[in-house]
């Protein structure tokens, strides 16, 4: 438990990385997290305003079993099959959490305060599936401050569009190319557009891009490593931050163009760019390298605790690392280029792996519940 002299001495950070414009959400959840009051303990100590979820986090926590028993037995004797009973186990838990965060949702005019739950990743190149779940996971959480995350493949785009235009809000996840980026942007105001024209609310209606950064770095260093000269290795952790900050300078010419400017008036919200993936992978990396270098207005940072601990206990947070560094970014892009590492095999190579985990915890979870539901004498 944090205490309160903790709290004092460590939100420095925390609250100067707030002061900057980043949102701090919490990229994990479990119904131990809510039911012991960690997750309220962290919205009033750690600056958490948002919490994220995916397969892997899910796999985690009720693979584990812990909190879950009573709900299991009761599924268990209804005799539901384990798709239905593990979207009723998150579900549940989204819920929860969302009911956590409700104040901060009502405090920020819904710009915070959000849960995001994530479609069967199984689905992931089927258009109107997504779609179809993504409507059925927003009815059964139930709450206006859930958002549904659906990935930047291209059956996802279409999605996003289709989705937003029916006012639900959308994290659009595994987003790791520039140019996919601009794609998701377009998508997100297209269905902004479509929900003007059905007359709905545009104010009402939020996303977020969520771009993966630790990933990238993981990749193109290993390559780099391959290569093994001086110049290769000097590139080493630069590439991540690289491809983030030409993501943020995209973001403001969208952002800034006439298309959106017809959209504003209509009282649409941005669709903010939120860092994922952003603990660090190689442990040579100071541990809040991608919360320190990733400071900017309008952003989220949804980081795993480590990180967000880390970040309370050391992070360095001294204004803006983003806008300034765009000409050095494209020049270490262009770099890396040149050694011969491929940009466009690199990202691509990455949404493929990105989505195949996902599809692979989700399966491992599959086989837990149904392994629970089985020892309790019900054919899953």
């Amino acid at each position: 438990m944090i205490t309160v002299t903790e709290a004092t001495a460590t939100a420095g950070a925390l609250k100067r990385l707030s002061d900057e414009g980043v949102s701090i959400w919490l990229d994990d959840l479990s119904r131990k997290r809510i039911s012991t009051g960690n997750l309220a303990e962290l919205v009033a100590t750690r600056n958490v305003v948002g919490v994220t979820t995916n397969p892997s986090i899910f796999q985690a926590a009720i693979g584990s079993g812990e909190g879950y028993e009573e709900q299991l037995a009761d599924l268990a004797v209804r005799g539901v099959t384990v798709d239905e009973a593990v979207r009723m186990m998150t579900t549940q838990d989204v819920r929860a959490a969302a009911d956590v965060l409700r104040p901060v949702y009502d405090a920020t005019g819904g710009r915070d305060g959000r849960v995001s739950i994530e479609v069967d990743p199984r689905l992931a190149h089927d258009t109107a599936a997504t779609v179809a779940e993504a409507r059925q996971l927003a009815w059964l959480v139930d709450r206006p401050n859930v958002m549904i995350k659906i990935p930047a493949t291209k059956a996802g785009l279409p999605a996003i569009t289709a989705v937003i235009a029916q006012g639900i809000s959308v994290n659009v996840t595994l987003i790791f190319s520039l140019e996919r980026y601009r794609e998701v942007m377009a998508a997100y105001l297209a269905g902004l557009e479509q929900a003007a024209a059905r007359g709905l609310d545009l104010a009402a209606i939020h996303s977020v891009a969520s771009f993966f950064v630790s990933r990238v770095d993981a990749e193109i260093d290993k390559r780099l490593t391959v290569l093994g000269t001086d110049e290769a290795l000097a590139l080493k952790g630069k590439a991540a931050l690289a491809n983030a900050r030409l993501a943020y300078e995209a973001y403001e010419e969208v952002f800034g163009g006439d298309r959106w400017t017809a959209l504003a008036a209509a009282k649409a919200n941005r669709q903010r760019p939120l860092w994922a993936s952003t603990g660090v992978k190689d442990p040579a990396y100071k541990d809040t390298l991608y919360v320190d270098e990733l400071v900017a207005p309008g952003t989220v940072n949804t980081m795993p605790e480590g990180t967000l601990n880390a970040t309370a206990d050391h992070g360095d947070i001294h204004g803006d690392t983003v806008t300034g560094g765009y000409a050095q970014a494209r020049a270490d892009l262009a770099a890396v280029e040149k050694l011969g590492i491929s940009y466009d095999e690199v990202v691509g190579k990455l949404e493929n792996e990105g989505v195949a985990k996902f599809e692979a915890a989700w399966q491992e979870l599959l086989d837990a519940v149904t392994k629970s539901l089985d020892s309790k004498g019900v054919d899953a």
